[in-house]
């Protein structure tokens, strides 16, 4: 498996110094995926912009984890309920024209 999209996720903790267990917390309640080679855990790209606004919650204010977990839970519904708003302003548009 290529590494490219993938980022080393002892790096990220060094670099945000935070420590690896919170991390895997992140991934046992299911908030983020962590893929494995060989013995090295990695962070997919796609997973990096959420990861980081996890990470801030909890080290900057000082959120714990079930927090984290309702916060990211509300995050996605009102993100699908913006797409839904946006879709049903287009159908909207669609018939004003007529």
């Amino acid at each position: 498996m290529q590494t490219d999209e993938l980022i080393l996720t002892e790096a990220f903790c060094n670099y945000y110094k935070i420590d690896y267990s919170f991390i895997a917390d992140l991934q046992r309640v299911g908030l983020i995926e962590i893929t494995s080679v060989e013995r090295a855990t990695y962070i997919p790209e796609s997973e990096l912009q959420k990861l980081e606004q996890l990470v801030r919650l909890h080290y900057d204010l000082d959120i714990n984890l079930e927090g984290i977990d309702a916060i990211a839970h509300l995050l996605e519904k009102v993100k699908h309920l913006q797409n839904e708003v946006i879709g049903l302003k287009n159908r909207l548009k669609l018939y004003e024209d007529f």
